[in-house]
Parts: C-alpha cells; sequence; structure tokens
C-alpha cells in the first residue's frame, strides 16, 4: 500500500510538455464575479471535469482555482476565484482580497454575471475593480437559459455596463453550454502567442488531496441546514491507496458543538448522508472504489484567526 501525494493529480510526465506549434496562443484567464453566478459550473463545464464544487449557496468557492482548457490553437488556463462580497468576518476578507488579487495578475478577466436577473449595484462595483486592471476585460452574460422570454431589458442593463467600459461580451448558458464556443473565441482573441504552461492532458493543477476536500464540503453544502455550510472546513488528514480499494479518512472542522450535532444528526444519519454521498463523487474523481470516513472537530471562530485558517489551507494570495 502507500499514501498518495499531494501532487498525485498531476501526471508522472509533467516535465514533458510539448513544443507549441507557430500561431499557438495561451495565458491566464480570470473567472471574477459576484458569489453564486455560475463561475465553477462554467470553467467545469469549458474543462470537461468536475474540478469546482458548486451548489446552491453563495460563496461555494473559497481558493483560487486552477482549471486548464487545451484546444489545438490555445491553452486558456482558467482561475476561478471566490465570489467577491461585502465580508463579514476574517475568512471572508481572505476571500475577497484573494479573488482582487487574482485580477491583477492574470492576462484576460472574465466578468461573469447573471443575466436572469439585472445588473445591480455589485455589478457595478466589481465592474469599477475589472476596469482598473490592466487586462482586457470580457462580460459574460451566465444563465441564458433561466432568462424569461421578454429578456431585453435584462441583456441591455448589462450591454450598457460593456458599453460605459468598451468591453466585448458574449451571452451563454454554463449548464448547458449554449453559446460557449462565442465565449471561447472572445477570449482566445485577447491572448497573445505563448507555449503550454501544462502538459495538453491536463485538466487542474490542484493535488488530489485538496479536490477531495471540496467533493465532502459540497456534500455538506447541499445536505445541512443554512447555518452551517460556510462554518465547515475539511482537512484531508489521510489517503492510503491499496491494490483494490483507496481509504480516505477526513475531518470536517465547525465552530460551534450545535453545528457539530446538526452535521451527525440523530443516530449518525446526516454524516453517514454527506459521506456516501461524497464517497460516490471520489470514485468518479480517482476512477476507483473508496472507503471514507469522516470525523467532525469543534474549532471555535476558526474563521476569525489567521493563523487557524493558515491551518486549514487559506492563505492571503501575494
Amino acid at each position: 500500500m502507500s499514501e498518495i501525494d499531494s501532487g498525485s493529480f498531476l501526471p508522472v510526465d509533467f516535465g514533458l510538455i510539448p513544443v507549441a506549434p507557430e500561431g499557438f496562443k495561451s495565458g491566464f484567464v480570470g473567472i471574477v464575479g459576484r458569489p453564486n453566478v455560475g463561475k465553477s459550473t462554467l470553467m467545469n463545464h469549458l474543462v470537461g471535469q468536475k474540478i469546482a464544487i458548486t451548489s446552491p449557496v453563495a460563496q461555494t468557492t473559497r481558493n483560487r482555482l486552477r482549471g486548464i482548457l487545451t484546444t489545438p490553437e490555445a491553452q486558456i488556463i482558467f482561475v476561478d476565484t471566490p465570489g467577491i462580497h461585502k465580508p463579514q468576518h476574517q475568512l471572508g476578507e481572505v476571500l475577497v482580497k484573494n479573488a482582487q488579487v487574482a485580477m491583477q495578475s492574470v492576462d484576460v478577466l472574465l466578468f461573469v454575471v447573471d443575466s436572469s436577473v439585472a445588473a445591480g449595484k455589485g455589478d457595478r462595483f466589481i465592474a469599477d475593480l475589472a476596469h482598473q486592471s490592466s487586462s482586457p476585460v470580457v462580460l459574460g452574460l451566465n444563465k441564458s437559459d433561466q432568462q424569461p422570454e421578454t429578456n431585453e431589458s435584462l441583456d441591455r442593463s448589462y450591454q450598457e455596463l460593456a458599453v460605459d467600459y468598451g468591453w466585448e461580451w458574449a451571452k451563454f448558458s454554463a449548464l448547458t453550454g449554449n453559446n460557449l464556443d462565442t465565449l471561447l473565441a472572445r477570449l482566445i482573441h485577447h491572448l497573445e502567442p505563448g507555449p503550454y504552461y501544462y502538459p495538453p492532458d491536463l485538466v487542474t493543477d490542484q493535488p488530489e488531496r485538496f479536490i477531495m476536500g471540496e467533493l465532502i464540503r459540497e456534500q455538506i453544502l447541499l445536505l445541512t441546514r443554512e447555518e452551517v455550510p460556510h462554518s465547515t472546513a475539511i482537512a484531508i488528514d489521510q489517503v492510503v491507496e491499496e491494490p483494490t480499494i483507496t481509504r480516505v479518512l477526513a475531518t470536517i472542522h465547525v465552530e460551534r458543538p450545535s453545528q457539530k450535532g446538526i452535521l451527525i444528526g440523530k443516530g449518525g444519519s446526516m454524516l453517514k448522508a454527506i459521506g456516501t454521498a461524497a464517497r460516490e463523487q471520489i470514485q468518479k474523481l480517482i476512477a476507483g472504489k473508496v472507503y471514507l470516513e469522516l470525523f467532525v472537530k469543534v474549532q471555535p471562530k476558526w474563521r476569525q484567526s489567521r493563523t487557524q485558517l493558515a491551518d486549514l489551507g487559506y492563505r492571503v494570495e501575494e
């Protein structure tokens, strides 16, 4: 048996990156926007694999995730950032700061909005931040599949925003994939000629352990009450690979004993439901059988402590 290393998501021949043909483009595209506008769903659809968790709960994404799409003409490294919102605690401040740092460190910005509702103050706030970046911006009108039949006024509210800042825009559905080809064409247009940064078959540079933790957190977001999800953090304590099964031990950190009780549930029913659903997703991730054991630990006010945030993997990006 062997314990999986934190870099196991990367292929063994990671160093064997091909030489890009003449005219090949590459670069980093930062995906920014308000919480719950479909940024992670978009990145998952574009790379063709689930690497970022999604849920109806806002502020699902906590870390800058990189998804990699390689086509015959370009390699795009998508940086999915936490939704920009008014922080309510130290964790929120770290998330927003990281999103703002990402806006200044990419080649192109994709500003994603929810086109099923009209542009609001939150969108205009982020638009002002995006305008301060030196990178070109493409405005992405997501959720076209959720628009009412009479959607002219909704589209106009965002098109006016694009005109004000001189941005290109594209309307699409991250859920159905409709019109994503137009969006990709807009993004590739703004990239400069460049090399392969990663092997063509790689879809993310995130370690497998991190993705496992995110899949567990996703089930908590989907199955528990609203007061619990944002108070949880996942630590993957051990991953042991055996010939016929991979054993995963993980700890769910919460802030209050009452949250621990909710997560465990009557007779352990909720923890079992979370574990069963998460195990199914992890099995898809590693294409093999998984044994998942979950523990719950109370760690008071972890979201308010920079030290505890760092211990759980949340650091301010430089």
